[in-house]
């Protein structure tokens, strides 16, 4: 039985590569199953995500090369170049792999919490594919349940390390009840979606999207129930909101002092929230110099974002000891379930020697013979039976001078070294 964790991320491999290695969700359930089929994996399951792909396999032997082979093989890459950037785990370290990247301890941002969310998806489709057995499956289950654990007692994933995070976290310090701000979005990119989806989260109700061109911005609202408006309609929207963060690619302000101040004037002086996301800067610094406006940058974001990385950074070294400690506990346990196996085995046997020599004084009962004879015959029949494939063994490993072989007997069999001199 082995463990192993293949595969590439961030650190290893090039975003070219990592987008050929990748696998699609339709993929998977007929990668699985054909990587049982031609690999002597027998149980196995794949992560796929824009970080990283890894397989994590359960073999008899440990057999990375053939894996490797499939793998380039699936993806039409060659072998060495596939070699060059990936990285192969087995047993002990296969499991605290498994358990870091599921704790957010081996991700581009340390301790983002998606990763877990999406092992439990590899796991679910593993199963559904087949290709989870009782192995992995018990890895997988103490892999969750050690990512709880640091989720939990550490504060790896407490403090917001993404500059949409870390704004609209600062607008809750400002807004004692977001539920009742309304949000104006400028731009529609990734960054803004971000926030907006934080935002959403968070309970705002009323969110804008500003946008140079409608369709974009009607796309964006959509998904979380917003109102969309071109740029041009920025000045009636801003003296409804509290909070205005901008992210666009303008290489000049499209948000001035003076838009503002009349702003101002038409909510009463109410305060106004602004975040600057963008370089060059969408909002003026000027605005900044109003009372009543409190302006971050993407400078000030950058400060809280290192500031809480350094929190994370902290809390990762209680992270990593809760790992070690999983990893402890699971191969503490594998190892209990490979002696269960051995001991139903030998009760079997035990249990089959049992009913032979029961049989056998069953029978003599039955031709007359005197109870005291039976029985003393079952007593050395069953002794004689039960004793000697260990001796058969106990002399071939002493012929072999494999003394520590007979150390461990006499540990096993409980025996203690003065027993016979005591009964001499």
């Amino acid at each position: 039985m082995a463990f192993i964790a293949l595969g590439i991320n961030h650190k290893t491999a090039s975003v070219d590569v990592r987008e050929r290695v990748a696998f699609t969700p339709e993929q998977l359930v007929e990668a699985l199953q054909q990587l049982c089929r031609i690999t002597p994996s027998r149980e196995a399951a794949i992560l796929s995500t824009c970080n990283r792909s890894e397989l994590y396999l359960e073999q008899d032997h440990p057999s990375a090369d053939e894996v490797l082979a499939w793998l380039a093989s699936y993806h039409n890459l060659s072998l060495e170049e596939l070699r060059a950037c990936a990285y192969v785990h087995q047993d002990d370290d296969a499991v605290r792999h498994m358990m870091r990247v599921a704790s957010g301890l081996d991700s581009m941002v340390l301790g983002e919490p998606q990763i877990l969310g999406q092992m439990k998806s590899a796991y679910a489709v593993a199963r559904e594919a087949g290709t989870v057995g009782p192995l992995l499956g018990r890895l997988f289950q103490a892999t969750f349940s050690t990512a709880k654990t640091v989720r939990t007692d550490t504060a790896i994933g407490e403090n917001p390390v993404s500059v949409a995070f870390a704004a609209v976290s600062l607008a809750k310090q400002i807004f004692s009840d977001l539920h009742r701000s309304q949000a104006l979005l400028i731009g529609a990119g990734e960054t803004i979606t971000l926030v907006a989806r934080h935002l959403h989260e968070q309970g705002v109700k009323r969110i804008v999207v500003a946008n140079r061109t409608l369709e974009r911005a009607s796309i964006l609202a959509e998904e979380f129930g917003a109102h969309a408006v071109l740029l041009a309609d920025m000045p009636q929207e801003l003296a409804n909101s509290d909070i205005v963060i901008s992210s666009t690619a303008s290489q000049l302000p499209i948000l001035g002092k003076g838009a503002v101040e009349r702003a101002l004037k038409l909510r009463r002086h109410k305060p106004i929230f602004m975040v600057d996301i963008a370089v060059p800067r969408d909002i003026e610094p000027e605005v900044g110099e109003l009372d009543d406006v409190y302006l971050y940058t993407v400078d000030d974001l950058h400060e809280v974002v290192a500031e809480n990385l350094k929190s994370r950074q902290g809390a990762a070294q209680a992270a990593e000891e809760l790992v070690g400690a999983g990893v402890s506990d699971f191969m503490q346990r594998l190892r209990e379930l490979a002696a269960v196996d051995v001991l139903r085995a030998y009760r079997q046997q035990a249990e089959r020697l049992r009913d032979e020599e029961l049989g056998k004084a069953q029978r003599m009962l039955q031709n007359g013979a005197s109870a005291e004879d039976v029985l003393a015959q079952l007593a050395r029949g069953l002794t004689n039976k039960l004793l000697h494939a260990p001796s058969v063994q106990m002399k071939k490993l002493s012929a072999e001078g494999r003394f520590d072989a007979l150390a461990v007997a006499q540990e096993l069999f409980a025996l203690d070294e003065g027993s016979d001199k005591s009964a001499q």
